[in-house]
């Protein structure tokens, strides 16, 4: 360690004052503030990064505040990583839909670090990010909760074009049996029936 003194002139007399009599540098640091703050937002989170030196990357603590754009920084909302990572993640259900926010980081030496110690940094530069929009229910129409529910309906509707089908194939064979000319209409559905294996599968079936 060092001593630290303090030396001057009062009153005509030199003096000396010991300020401090051991004085470890490595107890007394103070940071520069983290760098290249991003962030990156999705429909589920927001994730946040920045950058240090990556020689006291392991060592270092963080503390992120994040508020609505606009308003004062005493209103703003503390988060601590978990980790010793430049990273934190902010859930979706944290943030409102249409307002726009406003984060900023700060670093020093981890508490649990026996070697160094520090106090906080000054604040970091600022990064933007505003709440994904989250999809509207008409695009969401098809996903795997709604698909049962319509898949029930269009079976129902199916059986009973077939049924149809059948019932007017049935009744152009009994106009053919009886020698009456069928008509052009059930002619048409005829040849598209029989052009169509799997619907005259399926009527066989049904027979």
């Amino acid at each position: 360690g060092y001593r630290v003194s303090l030396q001057g002139n009062f009153f005509g007399r030199n003096h000396t004052y010991i300020t401090f009599p051991e004085y470890n540098p490595c107890k007394h640091i103070k940071l520069d503030p983290p760098l290249n703050i991003q962030s990156n937002i999705t429909a589920s989170k927001c994730h946040i990064q920045w950058s240090v030196p990556w020689h006291l990357a392991e060592i270092l603590q963080y503390e992120l505040q994040y508020k609505e754009y606009g308003m004062p920084w005493e209103t703003a909302l503390n988060k601590t990583p978990s980790s010793s990572l430049p990273e934190i993640e902010i859930e979706a259900t944290e943030l409102h839909n249409g307002i726009t926010y406003i984060a900023r980081v700060r670093c020093k030496v981890s508490e649990n670090e026996d070697s160094y110690h520090s106090q906080w940094s000054e604040w970091s530069q600022t990064t933007v990010f505003q709440r994904a929009d989250v999809p509207k229910v008409s695009e969401k129409i098809l996903n795997t909760r709604t698909i049962p529910f319509l898949f029930i309906p269009l079976c129902f509707g199916t059986l009973l074009y077939l049924l149809w089908n059948c019932k007017l194939s049935s009744r152009y064979c009994c106009f053919l049996t009886s020698g009456q000319k069928a008509s052009p209409v059930l002619t048409f559905l005829h040849q598209l029936l029989s052009s169509s294996p799997s619907i005259t599968c399926t009527m066989g079936i049904l027979r």
